[in-house]
């Protein structure tokens, strides 16, 4: 159904090609995940099934990338769109409409559908993605995971015989990403829809996948195999994996359930050690606080009666399903908004009457949308402009970035950079100004696992210096392995608040893999288990 013959892509103006010599074959009806570190090629793969690469993009493409019989080369994207339906990592770029309901229809109308059919197929997917009761919102006002359901529905509705889809899960909580995922099983299974993936949070995925098309590295060769084939010597791994890694389980597993089963050894082995301390928070001064506060936006109540301290030296999760209230609680302690009820003070100012550049000391915020903080044409001229900001020396920010992912260009356009590539810049230019209180929304959306190692380093660093940080996650493995505490958000509202072993592990939606694997003992991470062992 799809297929590469030798095909390599170079853009304008950049030393290497991004893709070299591939070779691949995705038969009909099979579901392969695409893998690989950050900013190796995955993105323009898939772009090149689509015919977007390179006929949106630039760039020089050689070789042959046939779909369904049709070569890309000859036929434009619009040309190819009764075949291949594609999500983006970016669902706002992705909307042409402004309802939900008519951004479902919107592809249906372009292939000429009848009103009768257009119908029937918006309710199927409203039902599928758990989407009625948004079906009447502006798709602005919408969760960034809300967002990627819709994104993810407009395509379906078109009944494409390809689907290509760009890290579909890196915004959604663990409940809606199963539903997605069981929704891509059923296409795979009962339709014969073929379906080419990329996604970085291999632990949701990678037990689903027919087979695994592996970018180990800038430059080198593809690889395809079987899951644990290819996972045994991957450079990224799941959680699931790594302990079976560890452990020397053969075969590997690939999901919990599978690890259960080869754990009980494991089980033996660790259950006279000591199980992992809580993360010590500090429990120092207060940097920001909230009481009662409400917030109202249109005619949604997306925060109440919400209560929450923020210590020096804390690292603390926010968690909960899409639209439970995250990012707006984020944005009132940045002053994005202000309070309907109740006050939030950060630093001693309230940050919605506080002049942006005084606030700019107090705390930083690096956005879902990391576009939103970039506006020069150059990766140079960010840091610089950050650098100058912040009253920081310069090269502050290109070092934080070197730090955060070596390898990115001076002279790169931030435009050019893949998402998590992007996202890692904006961490950098927030960080360069060091505020006291750092926010951070889905900060791992678009990392690999080695990039979100070294920001677990970097944050731990940053916390041991004092300052608090938030983040809005639904990185249950992220959560485990670097915060304190953990809130739970549900419609508007603080559910639970605690240290992140107690809260994480009571929950099966919350609690990462490892903790599945050997429960009843409250190990969280490989890295737990390994030091344990050593």
């Amino acid at each position: 159904m799809i297929r590469f013959e030798n095909v390599s892509v170079r853009y304008d103006g950049a030393p290497h090609p991004t893709l070299t010599g591939v070779d691949l074959t995705v038969p009909e009806g099979e579901l392969m995940l695409l893998a690989g570190p950050s900013g190796v090629g995955k993105s323009t793969l898939l772009g090149a099934v689509s015919g977007l690469v390179p006929h949106f993009t630039g760039g020089t493409l050689t070789g042959r990338v046939t779909v369904a019989g049709r070569d890309t080369r000859t036929h434009k994207p619009r040309e190819l769109a009764d075949v291949v339906g594609t999500v983006g990592q970016d669902p706002l770029a992705h909307f042409v409409t402004d309802t939900v309901e008519d951004e479902l229809a919107y592809g249906m109308e372009s292939l000429g559908l009848t009103p009768p059919v257009m119908r029937r197929r918006v309710e199927e997917i409203l039902d599928l993605l758990g989407l009625a009761a948004l079906r009447d919102r502006p798709t602005s006002t919408l969760s960034g995971g809300q967002q990627q359901r819709v994104a993810i529905g407009s395509v379906l509705t078109t009944h494409p015989r390809v689907l290509v889809l760009d890290e579909p899960t890196s915004a959604l909580d663990p409940a809606a990403a199963e539903e997605v995922l069981a929704v891509l099983q059923r296409l795979v299974h009962d339709l014969g829809t073929t379906v080419l993936l990329a996604e970085h949070r291999l632990e949701r995925v990678v037990q689903y996948a027919d087979q695994v098309a592996l970018l180990p590295a800038p430059g080198e060769p593809l690889r395809v195999g079987k899951p644990a084939e290819v996972m045994a010597d991957s450079p990224v791994c799941p959680p699931v994996v790594g302990l079976g890694r560890l452990a020397g389980w053969d075969p590997l597993p690939l999901t919990v359930r599978d690890a259960r089963r080869a754990a009980a050894d494991l089980r033996t082995r660790l259950a006279p050690l000591d199980e992992p301390a809580a993360p010590h928070a500090p429990g120092g001064e207060v940097l920001a606080a909230t009481r009662g506060l409400g917030v109202r936006r249109g005619r949604v109540e997306a925060l109440r009666h919400v209560d929450l301290d923020l210590a020096k030296g804390e690292i603390v999760a926010l968690m909960g399903r899409n639209g439970a209230g995250k990012s707006t609680l984020l944005s009132a302690l940045v002053g994005m908004v202000g309070p309907s009820t109740g006050t939030v003070t950060v630093g001693g100012a309230r940050p919605h009457r506080t002049a942006p550049r005084d606030l700019l000391r107090k705390v930083g915020l690096v956005p879902q949308e990391p576009r939103d903080l970039l506006c020069a044409d150059t990766v140079a001229a960010e840091c610089a402009a950050a650098d100058k900001d912040a009253a920081a020396p310069p090269g502050t920010c290109r070092a934080l970035l070197t730090r955060l992912l070596p390898g990115i260009a001076q002279d790169t356009h931030p435009r050019d950079l893949s998402e998590g590539q992007r996202l890692t810049l904006a961490l950098a230019i927030v960080l360069t100004a060091a505020p006291p209180l750092l926010l951070l929304d889905e900060p791992t959306r678009g990392l690999d696992y080695a990039a979100k190692s070294r920001l677990v380093t970097i944050l731990r660093g940053l916390a041991a210096d004092g300052h608090a940080i938030v983040m809005a996650t639904h990185d249950v493995e992220l959560a485990a392995e670097l915060t304190h505490r953990v809130a739970i958000l549900a419609d508007g509202e603080i559910v639970a608040d605690g240290p992140t072993p107690e809260i994480v592990t009571s929950s099966p939606s919350f609690a990462p893999q490892v903790a599945k694997v050997l429960a009843p003992q409250r190990w969280l991470t490989v890295g737990q288990v390994e030091r344990a062992l050593a």
